[in-house]
């Protein structure tokens, strides 16, 4: 029987390569995934026509009833604290990966929400650009 913490780390990862495929098949160049320091990790950058993204990616299955635990909505999960983390790694990104940031003047924080079915099944993917 697989855990809670095998079960979130499975979907995690399976929402992080969906919202990779949906940023390559818009035409970014995924430049690292999950990027780790000791403040955290961030989930994907990507560049595309001069633009460095940082993105944020939650995953959700959706819930069978409405007492099930955690969000309803994959995306209300980036809340403040999440934002400020994902800007200090950022940062920290910045400084040793500078090379792979040359010829990107702007820089944005998207986010990717996915729900899946209790199946695993994708049943939304959302983007949100300059999400913070």
């Amino acid at each position: 029987m697989q855990s809670r913490t095998d079960q979130r780390l499975r979907i995690g990862r399976l929402g992080e390569r969906l919202a990779a495929q949906r940023l390559e098949r818009a035409g970014f160049t995924v430049l690292e995934r999950n990027y780790r320091t000791r403040a955290g990790e961030l989930d994907l950058v990507a560049r595309r026509r001069g633009v460095l993204v940082f993105c944020e990616v939650k995953t959700v299955v959706a819930r069978a009833n409405a007492s099930a635990r955690g969000p309803a909505y994959a995306l209300e999960a980036v809340g403040t604290a999440k934002r400020v983390q994902v800007r200090k790694i950022a940062r920290s990104w910045l400084t040793e990966r500078s090379s792979l940031a040359r010829g990107c003047p702007n820089v944005r924080f998207d986010a990717i929400g996915i729900t899946l079915s209790t199946k695993g099944e994708v049943l939304s993917v959302e983007h949100v650009e300059n999400a913070f």
